[in-house]
């Protein structure tokens, strides 16, 4: 597959995205026309109740489903033109997933887990290659130190970061986040926040759904989606800062032991 060049055109783009899905003889519209750029650089919170639609959404811009009518290009790609293999090559370059529930392969190491999306990529890579970017993007994350633990062995917070630097591994133009602090506690979540800020501060493009607000403050924007349309799309005004908060947690902490 030959992929354009990407220097101008948004990392997303969606026009009059319309998903019609069949349930028996009754058809359910999930998403209903919705027009959406998110360019390079940016960092979209996509928020909503359940059934606004908003996991549909992410699933056409993950290229894990396709438009009913309306386009969806992604780097320039029309995503409606490719077969099946070609998705799929498109999903392992271009785009890196993080999940709510981590998603890593218990018997294996960080390392390992880091390195898997790099055994699905065409042209494969030599084995030396493969271990210096699984490093690399342990490093990004903070867990250099951690390659040879399996996930039993790591924290949640631990195991997250492993997921990230999974997704960061194949350099993909597009991080996917699905409620990643989902199953963190407060300072862990925060923590997980301070490295999407510092990837998208070296020019990472990020969307990630949500469903807390004080999580989506930590992004550039925010895009919330009702009944299958997007009903406010605005930059966010009052943004937190990871490590301010950080810095604001371990003041409260210290303020609590010496009351007690």
């Amino acid at each position: 597959m030959n992929l354009p060049p990407s220097a101008t055109q948004p990392v997303v783009r969606l026009e009059d995205f319309v998903k019609t899905y069949q349930t028996g003889e009754v058809e359910v519209q999930a998403v209903r026309g919705v027009s959406l750029e998110v360019k390079a650089g940016e960092f979209v919170a996509v928020m909503g109740a359940s059934g606004s639609g908003k996991s549909t959404l992410m699933n056409t811009v993950g290229c894990l489903d396709r438009p009913t009518r309306g386009r969806y290009l992604l780097d320039g790609v029309d995503v409606g033109q490719l077969d099946r293999e070609e998705l799929a090559d498109l999903r392992n370059q271009r785009i890196g997933f993080v999940f709510q529930g981590f998603n890593l392969l218990s018997r294996t190491s960080a390392l390992e887990n880091v390195e898997l999306p790099l055994l699905y990529a065409r042209p494969g890579l030599p084995t030396r290659e493969q271990r210096e970017r699984a490093d690399r993007a342990l490093e990004l994350v903070g867990l250099a130190e951690r390659a040879d633990h399996h996930p039993n062995q790591l924290s949640g917070g631990q195991q997250q970061r492993v997921a990230i630097a999974r997704a960061l591994v194949n350099r993909p133009k597009l991080l996917l986040a699905d409620e990643p602090t989902g199953n963190l506690d407060t300072h862990t979540s925060v923590e997980i926040m301070g490295i999407f800020q510092d990837l998208n501060r070296q020019g990472m493009t990020i969307v990630m759904v949500t469903h807390e607000l004080d999580i989506a403050r930590y992004c550039l924007r925010q895009v919330v989606m009702r009944d299958g349309r997007i009903v406010s799309d605005q930059p966010i005004r009052d943004r937190l800062v990871a490590a301010d908060e950080l810095a604001k947690i371990r003041e409260e902490h210290r303020a609590v032991q010496l009351t007690t």
